[in-house]
């Protein structure tokens, strides 16, 4: 599970699931491109990562803006010359609510945070990592990549999205030597999902203690972390298409008891 000469990218890197990927890729022996819209956030990661020893460089990215990402894929074949690795990681819980009362300007949003940037992620990492070789990406889905939620139609649908994504393009570049797999978190302990977490605390407490069954715990972000990296590593170099819940047994109490 060694990174050495090897080059990671990761976006929303600057807190949560997105840091904690991107310190472990250093830590494992990779250069890594943190890749953030929040410039004191992605600074931070980058100090983070070299207090530890690692190397890193920062570039600022809107994810969700195709001359954005191009720019960032440049920049990491700029500064380190290469691309071996990338986690794209962005993500928005959406509105919540019932589907008709959702506004399609929030909708469109959620979509193009969860969706539409991996979508671009992948449009330009691909073909930087065949330049050397090949690589392997992976995508951050959700539970909601695989099952539906009451009042998130359209956090459930950009998730679904994302699983179909990262299924599509597994088996265009299979032959290629690209890999291409998702994580799907469960309840995390990260800022985003802490403060969708206490909005439905006060409407359905309940709701709560069941999204951490039946391990009856947050997973940490390095827990997910682990997920990606290794999912990125020759450790799994036969794993592509593959949609891992990473979820402390969630779905498997669901069709248990369903």
């Amino acid at each position: 599970m060694r990174f050495d000469g090897k080059v990671a990218l990761v976006t929303g890197s600057g807190s949560g699931i997105g840091q904690a990927s991107a310190v472990l890729f250093a830590e494992r022996g990779a250069q890594v491109v943190v890749a953030e819209l929040d410039e004191k956030k992605g600074a931070e990661t980058v100090d983070l990562i070299r207090a530890k020893g690692g190397e890193a460089a920062y570039v600022k990215v809107d994810a969700a803006d195709e001359d954005s990402v191009r720019s960032m894929v440049e920049f990491a074949l700029t500064t380190y010359g290469r691309l071996d690795a990338a986690h794209n990681h962005v993500g928005h819980p959406g509105p919540l609510g019932d589907l008709t009362d959702i506004s399609l300007a929030d909708f469109d949003r959620c979509y193009r945070l969860n969706t539409v940037s991996c979508f671009l992620g992948m449009k330009y990492e691909i073909p930087a990592m065949r330049q050397t070789g090949g690589g392997a990406i992976v995508n951050t889905g959700s539970l909601a990549s695989v099952i539906g939620t009451p009042s998130m139609s359209a956090y459930v649908s950009a998730k679904h999205g994302v699983a179909g994504l990262t299924r599509t393009a597994a088996l265009e570049f299979a032959t290629r030597n690209v890999r291409v797999n998702a994580i799907c978190p469960g309840a995390t302990n990260t800022p985003m999902m802490r403060a969708a977490f206490e909005e439905v605390e006060k409407t359905d407490p309940e709701l709560l203690k069941h999204w951490v069954e039946p391990i009856g715990r947050f997973a940490t972000s390095e827990e997910q972390a682990e997920a990606a990296v290794w999912l990125c590593s020759d450790a799994a170099s036969f794993i592509t298409g593959h949609v891992l819940p990473v979820d402390g047994g969630h779905i498997a109490g669901n069709r248990a008891t369903n």
